[in-house]
């Protein structure tokens, strides 16, 4: 498997319920490394390129109205099989037929308050990640415990 990296965002509704730290903590007990974080209120302009894909949906305008209402904490976690594992760890998008154990089986309440976004793909997760940051924003550090890990 391959290091990768994926744009995970809390969104304002997983922010302003204090769901961060528990969040947080799922990403870093699976074992994935936080290289950037930062919190925002995104701007209307950070956000209809965010959801650009969706722009001729009628539910855009909502899309884009609810992730500017409020802070966001944006973060890139790098790992093996990041992305995949992260949409594992985050759940189905409707929080009702979410599995239990899963952020939004867990935490989110319905569709449009589903508390996190993940990257879906590799694609995604770079146009993603040079979207909300700038690569001067991306710290390369290596995890004090990998040098206890036996190499396969």
């Amino acid at each position: 498997m391959t290091l990768e990296r994926t744009f995970i965002a809390i969104k304002p509704d997983g922010v302003q319920r204090g769901l961060i730290g528990e969040i947080l903590s799922r990403f870093e007990s699976k074992g994935f490394k936080l290289v950037a974080l930062k919190q925002l209120v995104p701007t209307r302009e950070l956000a209809e390129q965010h959801y650009g894909v969706h722009r001729e949906r009628p539910f855009f305008k909502g899309l884009v109205n609810f992730i500017t209402s409020g802070p966001v904490v944006a973060m890139v976690w790098e790992g093996e099989g990041v992305i995949n594992s992260s949409r594992k760890l985050i759940g189905g998008t409707k929080p009702l037929e979410a599995e239990p154990g899963t952020i939004r089986g867990d935490l989110a309440i319905n569709i449009g308050r589903n508390v996190i976004h993940g990257s879906d793909s590799p694609e995604t997760a770079v146009y993603e990640i040079g979207l909300w940051f700038q690569k001067s924003e991306l710290n390369e550090w290596k995890p004090a415990d990998q040098t206890w890990r036996v190499e396969d």
